[in-house]
């Protein structure tokens, strides 16, 4: 898949122009406050075309020349993509810090587009013509908050590119270990390598990038992933781990199961809540892992605390599987593959309509939906209509009528009577007309 990055100075409205790219995205938890998803990565769709986003933050300049870190971000940046949107402020002067911007992306061979952001009426159409100055052939006049110009910016974007091939599925399951640094990520893909394939120090943030490792679980192959520790947004200082964090929410986007790590000692801070958000986010299968079990006492005891202490805190993700592990002595390692195996079985599940219908049907019964102004929910068949993670679509008589507690009443019902642990699932209503 392409990848696209944003790039120009502060205040030019990237992270604007990022938001309406991706377009308004609805998390699965909305309940949850505090629990939202940084923006600095997403992924566009455009005429069968799709595409990974990055926002990588206002390029700025000192006085004299760039400081060290912001051109290594900007290196990275031109590394990482296929196409550079180099934004810029329609309603100010070219400035220093856009001239040596364009410097840097002149000495790649990368497509760059430069887009003239706030440009929101005929008026200030011409005000981009200054902008060729940065030597660049294509320069288009956007608006983000008025949503102009934005079609013919991705239009360019994608120009050239063929549809998104299907490609087959090799088969072979691919999960990938995420959490805060230090968690034991790599120690437990070395525990299930049962070999020292990926460095382990106890200094935090060692593993830099996404690690790929083929292994055999049970005589079938299967992908693990060792990513990089996810610090606290406030916490990246370094360029090169902001880049880190990209390749891992690329490894959480290609993965068919997550394993969320949480380091026993330290128990669950609001942070593993944040990391975990981006699996569901993405969809993805999702398994807690608590390691460093060894250092635990009463462990009986404390497996039934843990287990309460995280559908507390994991209210948002009450159906991820959890295992008690030790990756360092390799207690209970074990349990650890079967989860992930399991979480992805559901998660390719498929359900028959006629069941599917007829547990609907008596959960209605037994429980009709509220009824507003008069007015009452009233489902008419529902059908599975997607798979990985599961979909499920029910056709009612107004979308309009259906209150978030029904709806997760509905969720609950599907997961009591279907296997399906470990996995989310979207549920959409559509209305008996055809409107969605």
């Amino acid at each position: 898949m392409n990848t696209v990055s944003l790039i120009g100075r502060p205040n030019t409205g990237k992270s604007s122009l990022f938001n309406r790219l991706i377009g308004e995205k609805k998390s699965i938890i909305m309940d949850d406050p505090g629990i939202t998803r940084d923006r600095i990565y997403g992924k566009v769709t455009f005429e069968n075309k799709t595409f990974h986003l990055i926002d990588t933050g206002g390029i700025d300049l000192s006085l004299e020349t760039f400081n060290d870190r912001i051109k290594i971000q900007a290196e990275m940046a031109i590394e990482e993509s296929d196409v550079i949107v180099f934004v810029v402020d329609g309603l100010t002067d070219l400035t220093e810090n856009d001239r040596a911007i364009a410097n840097i992306l002149q000495k790649t061979d990368k497509k760059i587009i430069v887009a003239v952001n706030k440009i929101d009426n005929k008026q200030r159409v011409d005000n981009i013509y200054s902008f060729y100055e940065l030597g660049f052939e294509t320069v288009l006049p956007v608006s983000a908050e008025h949503k102009l110009g934005i079609t013919e910016l991705l239009k360019e974007i994608t120009a050239n590119w063929n549809e998104n091939p299907t490609l087959p599925k090799d088969d072979i399951l691919r999960f990938s270990f995420i959490g805060r640094p230090n968690t034991g990520k790599s120690s437990l893909t070395n525990a299930l390598l049962n070999e020292e394939r990926v460095i382990v120090s106890d200094i935090a943030g060692t593993t830099r990038d996404a690690v790929d490792t083929k292994f055999n679980y049970d005589g079938e192959p299967y992908i693990v992933v060792d990513t990089a520790g996810l610090r606290k947004k406030g916490k990246i200082f370094e360029s090169v781990e902001k880049y880190s964090l990209i390749r891992t929410l690329k490894a959480i986007d290609e993965s068919d199961v997550c394993v969320l790590v949480i380091n026993a000692e330290e128990g669950i801070i609001e942070h593993d809540k944040h990391i975990a958000s981006y699996a569901i986010d993405a969809g993805k299968c999702l398994v807690i892992a608590v390691n460093k079990w060894d250092t635990i006492k009463n462990q009986d005891s404390a497996i039934r605390e843990w287990k309460l202490l995280i559908e507390n805190e994991f209210q948002f993700a009450t159906y991820a599987k959890v295992v008690f592990l030790s990756a360092k002595t390799k207690k209970r390692l074990h349990t650890l593959m079967p989860a992930i195996i399991e979480s992805y079985t559901n998660a390719t599940r498929e359900c028959k309509t006629s069941v599917l219908n007829d547990v609907i049907q008596e959960a209605a019964l037994l429980h009709p939906a509220p009824s507003y102004k008069g007015r009452r929910l009233k489902i008419y068949f529902v059908n599975q209509s997607g798979s990985r993670p599961p979909k499920f679509t029910f056709s009612v008589n107004n979308k309009g009528l259906v209150h978030f507690s029904y709806e997760r009443y509905l969720e609950n019902t599907l997961r009591n009577n279907f296997e399906l642990e470990g996995t989310p699932i979207i549920i959409q209503f559509k209305n008996k007309n055809g409107d969605e």
